[in-house]
This record gives C-alpha cells, sequence and structure tokens, in this order.
C-alpha cells in the first residue's frame, strides 16, 4: 500500500480490526463513524496490500490447561557458527517449518534468531533441540528462557499519528 493511501480514515478501520477481527462491516463502521462501504473499502485495500495477513483466535491458557495442561513456552536464542546469508536462508527454511514454533525472528543478519516455541512438555522441548539445535544444523549457542506466566501477549503493531495523513 502506498504511503498516500495510509490515511487517518484508514487508520481507523485497522485499529478495530486488529483488535477484534470479527467485528462485522456495520460494526466496524458505527465504531469509526464512516459508512459500511467505505469501511468494506478501507479494509479490502488493507488485505489487498497485505497489511492484513490474517485472522486468528486468541486461545487462553488458563483455561485450555485443564484439558490440555499447562505446556511449555520457551524463548530460544541461537547463534548460528558460520556466518552468511546462504545459512541464514537455510534457517528461515527450517523456521517456517516447524508447527512447534509460534513466531521466529532473527536479531543479527545471518547469524542470531530468537524463536517462540510452545510444547506439551520439557521431554518434547529436549526432542525439538536434539533435532534443530544440533552442530549439524550450523548452531553455535542455544540459550533458552522459560516462561513461567504469560503476563501479555497482544499481538498489535501500534500506528504512529505521524505517519497518518
Amino acid at each position: 500500500m502506498e504511503s498516500d493511501h495510509w490515511t487517518t480514515p484508514t487508520c481507523a478501520c485497522w485499529t478495530p480490526c486488529s483488535r477484534t477481527p470479527a467485528l462485522s462491516n456495520q460494526a466496524l463502521a458505527a465504531r469509526v463513524h464512516a459508512s459500511p462501504p467505505t469501511c468494506l473499502r478501507r479494509v479490502k485495500r488493507l488485505r489487498e496490500a497485505g497489511l492484513i495477513e490474517r485472522q486468528v483466535a486468541m486461545l487462553p491458557p488458563d483455561r485450555l490447561a485443564p484439558v490440555l495442561g499447562h505446556g511449555l513456552t520457551a524463548m530460544v536464542e541461537i547463534t548460528l557458527d558460520r556466518q552468511g546469508a546462504e545459512a541464514g536462508r537455510l534457517r528461515g527454511r527450517v523456521q517456517r517449518r516447524r508447527r512447534r514454533c509460534s513466531s521466529a525472528t532473527a536479531s543479527r543478519p545471518g547469524r542470531t534468531s530468537c524463536w517462540w516455541c510452545r510444547l506439551p512438555d520439557m521431554p518434547a522441548y529436549h526432542a525439538l533441540v536434539q533435532r534443530l539445535f544440533t552442530q549439524d544444523a550450523n548452531v553455535r549457542n542455544v540459550k533458552a528462557f522459560f516462561s513461567v506466566k504469560r503476563a501479555k501477549f497482544e499481538p498489535k503493531t501500534p500506528i504512529s499519528s505521524a505517519r497518518r495523513s
């Protein structure tokens, strides 16, 4: 989406959509004080531009715990042994295939990445480490931080008012 399309009305439509993606078009229009066709057009433009990637349901871990168990959440920092674009691309392909890892980010090009992993228990974490973080996978160091309690989680991206026109 070009920056001239990123207007205040478009931001006004995007913000409620990011908080409540199941909001109907009529409810969105009432919330942002615009007509339903205007909101529909703006949301469609955001989707076509790839700014709305997908809509997801947030499952509260405390309510799922009686059914599925508490599980294990780990933030794993991985430092690669060999640097370079090819090693980084290979690591990216591996990250995208791992369904247990909900998020993977690179903090330095081709060198360090952080993975957020949600696993059923410690043996499952151990199996993940054995499969992915070995010397064969070009991994030098692995540092893991385990979550005890999730205090806050909001998958939102704040839009600076300075960028709005």
